[in-house]
């Protein structure tokens, strides 16, 4: 009798029609910043296409994206202040707000309720509702007798926290927002000279903030955080003369492969080997030129590297199991940006001078794509939802 009750209710569901194109999932879409048309591309991966494009995004020369939780929405934050929340489905513009006069980056929370933004002016941070676009929280990043700091660094972290640093300040702030209407701060003061930049491990354990005005790192252990920031590779860069720095490395893409980190060396054509299990240099790896990315393929097999100009036409990709050198590619003046694929078997490549978006195999390295893009750079996946830090 039981079979007979439900026949019906699956022929009545089965005869609802869906036309073909109706549905799409969100698994394998991205978006490609074009900076100079102040744009979006929609790409998906599973036939390494352009959808289409997002257009009057603002100032976009030194945008970054993050994607809300179910991989729909993208949240991009603009030089000009501008955060932006646009719908990757219908390729629209679904709230923007200028937020700030110069932002540098963004961040969401681990619930996906919270987007945050670091503002170098005004100086601090801004945290906003993901559905609306509301301001939730102002975090001006004073120090001294009445200073603001530029802020730099933002990620996200376990426990609904933002990290950060304080370029002019020489510190790093946690802030807890567990209840949003009540932010828990604590700061981190003389971390280092003019941190530029961090990171935070896939993990959610460390956050690693580069120094710019001095040798070293500065790491925070947010599993113990009482415990405070410490130095590590304290003595990386001294005594050696160091090349004019064409650009300051990204330290998101820096590259962790089993107990390896690999560390793009600032003015030095080197990328440096970290043991994270004591935080000792093990090694130097010379390459082609000043490294600006140097990122993991997934399964942490490869470390794919790219370049500042004079040099910015070259992939360099090394073999982590020896530390070798394997493949030099040239995809075309302008190397900006890679991102694998999830599973790492493909990765999307931004080519600005020649306006090119390109795909390569990551076992034979053969181009596997060429699509047209305007002044391309930053290239993020939507898997990144899924990511602590990205």
């Amino acid at each position: 009798m039981r079979g007979w009750l439900i026949f019906p209710l699956l022929m009545l569901f089965s005869a609802v029609p869906i036309e073909a194109g109706e549905i799409r999932g969100t698994g394998d879409l991205g978006v490609v910043v074009e900076r100079a048309k102040g744009s979006l591309q929609v790409i998906e991966t599973s036939g390494n296409s352009v959808l289409g494009r997002i257009d009057g995004l603002g100032d976009l020369s030194h945008a970054s994206v993050v994607f809300s939780r179910d991989e729909r929405y993208a949240y991009v934050f603009g030089r000009d202040g501008g955060l932006t929340k646009v719908d990757v489905l219908e390729r629209r513009v679904v709230a923007r707000v200028i937020q700030s006069g110069n932002s540098i980056g963004g961040a969401i929370s681990q619930d996906g309720r919270l987007i945050a933004v670091s503002n170098y002016e005004p100086g601090g941070v801004r945290i906003f509702d993901a559905e609306t676009l509301d301001p939730v929280a102002d975090i001006p990043a004073d120090y001294g007798e009445g200073q603001r700091s530029k802020v730099v660094g933002l990620v996200d972290a376990p426990g609904n926290r933002f990290i950060f640093s304080l370029w002019d300040a020489g510190e790093i702030w946690s802030v807890g927002m567990s209840d949003p209407e009540n932010p828990v701060t604590t700061k981190y003061r003389d971390v280092g000279k003019n941190p530029y930049d961090a990171l935070i491990t896939p993990d959610g354990r460390y956050y690693i903030a580069g120094l710019y005005g001095e040798d070293g790192l500065a790491l925070l252990d947010l599993w113990y955080p009482e415990r405070g920031v410490k130095r590590i590779l304290n003595e990386y860069g001294k005594g050696e003369q160091k090349l004019p720095v064409y650009k300051m490395p990204h330290l998101e893409g820096w590259a962790k492969a089993g107990r390896h980190l690999f560390i793009p060396a600032v003015g030095q054509h080197q990328v440096l080997v970290v043991d994270t299990d004591n935080w000792q240099e093990i090694d130097r790896l010379a390459v082609h030129g000043q490294p600006v990315f140097v990122m993991a393929r997934p399964d942490g097999r490869q470390i794919w590297v790219n370049f500042a100009f004079p040099n910015n036409d070259t992939i360099q990709v090394i073999d982590t199991r020896d530390l070798k050198l394997v493949e030099t590619l040239k995809p075309g003046k302008g190397v900006l940006h890679m991102e694998f694929e999830p599973r790492g078997g493909e990765v999307w490549v931004s080519v600005r001078d020649i306006d090119r978006l390109q795909v390569y195999d990551t076992t034979d390295f053969s181009m596997l794509a060429d699509r047209p893009a305007e002044k391309p750079s930053g290239i993020f996946l939507s898997a990144r939802a899924h990511r602590t830090g990205l």
